[in-house]
């Protein structure tokens, strides 16, 4: 499922994304530089004259008034100053700092689908074989799943990626927050991806997890013999007031899942899944063994 190989539900197919969320960060920052430049023109300075009163270079004030450039934080309360704003561009730096927290934690086009869509869930169902789900992953953990893809991933993209799914995680602890039952193969507990001190990390990370009132953790165990899960991980999503979907990931190819039929099924054989596995506290006791025997 998610993340291309990786089951996190991060996407790995190339499914455009609504134009809106592609540009409202850089819509808000050439707003913002519209304001700059009306505001230079009405005191009567040049992009020159003003980068020198505010020790900033001329290319960058112009960059800025394009909106091609992020204003920081100092340079809004410097211009608001010296171009007497009365706190307009002050006024903006805290939409200015969410736009650009946005901006870093950007999902990839072909993922912004399914980050919509859980966004919107007020029930999320996982079943993982291959990996523990993204908005259950540590950030050591996370890393370590894009250090191992192939063909491999730049650095820069790496930490984009990862704080996208950081960021994600935030629906967990939102009020209210959405249901969230995750039933992860054993195998997916036994596997080291980034080594014992990641496995460690990530195994008391699910501990903990399962303090939270709104989210659910099972463990299907090796031992299964009926073992429903045989056609791979996927996932269940219902999104508020609307019909519940599934999405499916399988070596670079997402898909989301819509049709009433197909829908029915994979909730039914989440059924059974969740029937087959260890109950919660069983569940919790075999983690914890997992944590005490490494």
């Amino acid at each position: 499922m998610p993340d291309a190989a990786t089951t996190n539900g991060d996407g790995a197919g190339r499914r455009p994304a609504p134009p809106e969320d592609e540009d409202a960060p850089s819509d808000l920052f050439r707003a913002v530089g519209r304001q700059v430049r009306l505001l230079r023109e009405r005191a009567g300075l040049t992009q020159r004259e003003l980068g020198e009163r505010l020790a900033y270079g001329e290319d960058l004030i112009s960059s800025l008034e394009r909106g091609r450039r992020t204003p920081q934080p100092e340079f809004l309360d410097a211009a608001d100053e010296l171009l007497g704003a009365n706190g307009l561009l002050r006024a903006t730096k805290d939409d200015v700092e969410r736009a650009r927290a946005r901006a870093r934690v950007r999902h990839p086009a072909w993922f912004r689908d399914y980050a919509r869509l859980e966004r919107e869930a007020v029930e999320i169902s996982f079943f993982s074989t291959l990996t523990i789900p993204g908005l259950l992953q540590t950030e050591e953990y996370a890393r370590a799943t894009f250090l191992v893809r192939q063909p491999l991933l730049d650095l820069e993209t790496i930490e984009q990626r990862v704080a996208a799914r950081l960021a994600r995680q935030e629906i967990l602890t939102k009020w209210p927050a959405p249901m969230v039952t995750a039933v992860l193969d054993e195998s997916v507990l036994r596997r080291a991806i980034g080594g014992g001190t990641v496995q460690r990390g990530q195994l008391k990370s699910l501990i903990d997890s399962t303090g939270l009132r709104s989210t659910t953790l099972q463990v299907l165990p090796l031992d299964c013999e009926g073992y429903a899960g045989v056609d791979g991980p996927f996932i269940l999503l219902t999104p508020k007031g609307k019909q519940q979907v599934g999405y499916l990931e399988v070596q670079g190819e997402n898909r989301l899942v819509t049709g009433p039929e197909q829908v029915r099924t994979l909730a039914a054989r989440y059924g059974s899944i969740r029937g087959q596995a260890l109950t919660p506290r069983e569940s919790l006791s075999l983690i914890e063994k997992m944590l005490g025997d490494r």
